[in-house]
């Protein structure tokens, strides 16, 4: 990382160190943040020399984030090389690495559970078991319902619902002792 700043090292550094507690190798975690904070899109060549890795490390990294939707290809008018640059919208890659992570984990796990559900208990262990399962399938689906929810609001309104934090709660707190009449007047 030689022909890094002091300051894009750093960060190519971290994310390398995080990216392995996040399910990705450090090597991606690495190519993914010299993507995002490049100014320009960057070729696999650059990145290999940036980052002094091999090639071919560059080259599996890559299609990793591609399939993982954090890199788009771009190609330069004169110029034959495949070009990536990452979004720069932190809210447009928070939703994509959460609707990734739910196809790749969420999904299938209440896929599962949905037909372990469906089975007959043959014990009154399985039928606990079940049960179990069961709560665990109402919350994911509670969790998948909001999920949508959240996905369909615009940037501003979603940093203003986290901003309240815990006065959410005082908001419900408040509305639930306020008796709505009929015609929707308080």
């Amino acid at each position: 990382m030689s022909t890094l700043s002091p300051l894009v090292r750093s960060f190519v550094s971290h994310f390398g160190e995080m990216g392995s507690r996040w399910g990705i190798n450090r090597t991606v975690g690495q190519i993914y943040a010299l993507i995002f904070v490049s100014p320009q899109p960057l070729n696999a060549d650059e990145m290999a020399e940036q980052l002094e890795f091999s090639r071919s490390n560059v080259s599996m990294g890559l299609k990793e984030l591609q399939a993982w939707r954090l890199v788009k290809l771009r190609h330069l008018p004169g110029d034959r090389r495949e070009y990536f640059e990452a979004p720069t919208d932190a809210w447009e890659i928070f939703r994509t690495l959460a609707e990734e992570r739910r196809r790749r984990e969420i999904e299938p796990t209440l896929s599962m559970l949905r037909n372990a559900l469906l089975e007959t208990p043959a014990t009154e262990e399985d039928r606990i078991a079940q049960e179990r399962m069961k709560s665990m399938h109402d919350l994911i689906e509670l969790m998948m319902n909001w999920f949508d929810d959240v996905q369909r609001l615009d940037a501003q309104t979603l940093s203003q619902l986290m901003r309240m934090g815990a006065k959410v709660q005082k908001l419900l707190e408040f509305t639930g002792k306020v008796k709505v009449l009929p015609g929707g007047k308080a």
